[in-house]
Protein backbone atom coordinates (compact mmCIF):
# COMPACT_ATOMS: atom_id res chain seq x y z
CA UNK A 1 0.00 0.00 0.00
CA UNK A 2 0.87 3.71 -0.94
CA UNK A 3 2.61 5.63 2.42
CA UNK A 4 5.17 8.08 -0.33
CA UNK A 5 4.60 10.01 -3.31
CA UNK A 6 6.82 12.31 -5.34
CA UNK A 7 6.32 14.75 -7.83
CA UNK A 8 9.16 17.16 -9.60
CA UNK A 9 8.50 20.48 -10.83
CA UNK A 10 10.44 23.48 -12.16
CA UNK A 11 10.45 26.91 -10.78
CA UNK A 12 8.13 29.27 -12.85
CA UNK A 13 9.36 33.36 -12.67
CA UNK A 14 5.70 33.75 -11.31
CA UNK A 15 6.65 31.77 -8.46
CA UNK A 16 9.07 34.29 -7.39
CA UNK A 17 9.20 37.40 -5.34
CA UNK A 18 10.97 40.75 -5.64
CA UNK A 19 13.79 38.76 -4.49
CA UNK A 20 14.33 36.23 -6.81
CA UNK A 21 13.49 33.21 -4.81
CA UNK A 22 10.74 31.39 -4.30
CA UNK A 23 7.31 32.87 -2.55
CA UNK A 24 6.77 31.13 0.32
CA UNK A 25 3.38 30.44 -0.30
CA UNK A 26 4.14 28.78 -3.46
CA UNK A 27 5.20 25.98 -1.13
CA UNK A 28 1.82 25.18 0.42
CA UNK A 29 0.70 25.06 -3.62
CA UNK A 30 3.30 22.55 -4.19
CA UNK A 31 2.46 20.19 -1.21
CA UNK A 32 -0.97 20.49 -2.63
CA UNK A 33 -0.05 19.36 -5.97
CA UNK A 34 1.48 16.71 -4.43
CA UNK A 35 -1.41 15.52 -2.18
CA UNK A 36 -3.28 15.93 -5.75
CA UNK A 37 -1.16 13.52 -7.22
CA UNK A 38 -0.78 10.98 -4.79
CA UNK A 39 -4.69 10.82 -4.77
CA UNK A 40 -5.01 10.60 -8.64
CA UNK A 41 -2.28 7.84 -8.46
CA UNK A 42 -4.80 5.76 -6.57
CA UNK A 43 -7.37 5.78 -8.73
CA UNK A 44 -9.50 9.20 -6.52
CA UNK A 45 -9.72 12.59 -6.79
CA UNK A 46 -9.34 15.13 -4.05
CA UNK A 47 -13.19 15.46 -4.54
CA UNK A 48 -13.85 11.87 -4.19
CA UNK A 49 -17.36 12.27 -5.94
CA UNK A 50 -17.56 8.55 -6.80
CA UNK A 51 -18.40 7.48 -3.29
CA UNK A 52 -21.24 7.71 -1.19
CA UNK A 53 -21.70 10.40 0.02
CA UNK A 54 -18.78 12.39 -2.12
CA UNK A 55 -16.06 13.32 0.19
CA UNK A 56 -13.56 15.92 0.20
CA UNK A 57 -10.05 16.86 2.55
CA UNK A 58 -9.98 21.03 3.62
CA UNK A 59 -7.00 21.74 5.34
CA UNK A 60 -7.12 22.07 9.04
CA UNK A 61 -2.90 22.37 9.47
CA UNK A 62 -0.63 23.61 7.64
CA UNK A 63 3.12 24.64 7.76
CA UNK A 64 6.35 24.66 6.54
CA UNK A 65 10.20 25.49 7.65
CA UNK A 66 12.50 26.64 4.75
CA UNK A 67 16.28 25.98 5.00
CA UNK A 68 17.59 27.56 1.50
CA UNK A 69 15.86 29.05 -1.14
CA UNK A 70 14.87 28.27 -5.07
CA UNK A 71 14.90 30.71 -7.37
CA UNK A 72 13.34 30.66 -11.33
CA UNK A 73 14.09 27.33 -12.67
CA UNK A 74 15.18 25.60 -10.00
CA UNK A 75 14.46 21.72 -10.27
CA UNK A 76 12.43 20.85 -7.18
CA UNK A 77 11.31 17.93 -6.04
CA UNK A 78 8.22 17.56 -3.64
CA UNK A 79 8.40 14.21 -1.50
CA UNK A 80 5.15 13.38 0.09
CA UNK A 81 4.78 11.13 3.16
CA UNK A 82 1.54 9.80 4.82
CA UNK A 83 2.74 10.16 8.31
CA UNK A 84 -0.33 9.95 10.30
CA UNK A 85 -3.63 7.95 9.25
CA UNK A 86 -6.71 8.86 11.82
CA UNK A 87 -10.39 7.61 11.12
CA UNK A 88 -11.27 10.66 9.70
CA UNK A 89 -7.55 12.52 8.45
CA UNK A 90 -4.38 12.30 6.57
CA UNK A 91 -1.30 14.05 7.55
CA UNK A 92 1.41 14.49 5.71
CA UNK A 93 4.87 14.91 6.00
CA UNK A 94 6.52 16.74 2.97
CA UNK A 95 10.49 17.10 1.92
CA UNK A 96 11.66 19.69 -0.93
CA UNK A 97 14.59 18.99 -2.82
CA UNK A 98 16.24 21.16 -5.27
CA UNK A 99 17.78 18.71 -7.91
CA UNK A 100 19.52 21.04 -10.15
CA UNK A 101 22.01 21.58 -6.97
CA UNK A 102 25.14 19.25 -6.67
CA UNK A 103 24.73 16.91 -4.93
CA UNK A 104 20.83 17.59 -4.40
CA UNK A 105 19.81 19.80 -1.24
CA UNK A 106 17.32 19.53 1.02
CA UNK A 107 15.52 22.85 1.01
CA UNK A 108 12.76 22.68 3.45
CA UNK A 109 10.28 20.66 5.06
CA UNK A 110 5.91 21.02 5.34
CA UNK A 111 3.37 19.45 7.00
CA UNK A 112 -0.40 19.17 6.46
CA UNK A 113 -3.20 17.47 7.92
CA UNK A 114 -6.17 17.36 6.26
CA UNK A 115 -9.71 16.17 7.47
CA UNK A 116 -12.47 14.13 4.96
CA UNK A 117 -15.63 16.00 5.02
CA UNK A 118 -19.40 15.57 3.19
CA UNK A 119 -21.26 17.98 2.61
CA UNK A 120 -24.34 17.89 5.26
CA UNK A 121 -27.13 21.06 4.51
CA UNK A 122 -24.41 23.22 3.31
CA UNK A 123 -22.21 22.47 5.92
CA UNK A 124 -18.58 20.40 5.82
CA UNK A 125 -19.01 17.73 8.79
CA UNK A 126 -16.26 15.20 8.95
CA UNK A 127 -16.74 11.97 8.20
CA UNK A 128 -14.62 8.54 8.40
CA UNK A 129 -12.26 7.98 5.42
CA UNK A 130 -13.92 5.76 3.07
CA UNK A 131 -13.21 2.31 2.66
CA UNK A 132 -12.30 2.29 -0.38
CA UNK A 133 -9.76 5.09 0.18
CA UNK A 134 -9.02 4.35 3.71
CA UNK A 135 -7.66 0.47 2.67
CA UNK A 136 -4.94 2.02 -0.04
CA UNK A 137 -3.57 4.28 2.16
CA UNK A 138 -0.67 3.49 5.25
CA UNK A 139 1.58 5.25 7.24
CA UNK A 140 5.26 5.31 6.00
CA UNK A 141 7.60 3.72 7.96
CA UNK A 142 9.22 6.14 11.23
CA UNK A 143 12.29 5.87 9.84
CA UNK A 144 11.36 7.47 6.67
CA UNK A 145 9.55 9.93 8.90
CA UNK A 146 12.87 11.33 10.29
Amino acid sequence: MPYEFKIQRVVEFNETDMAGIVHYANFFHYMEAAEHAFFRSLGFSIWTQHVEPPVGWPRVHAECDFKSPLRFEDEVEVHLLVAEKKSKSLTYRFRFRKLNAKPPLEVGRGLVTAVCVTQQHGKMVSTPIPKIIADQIEVAPPELLQ
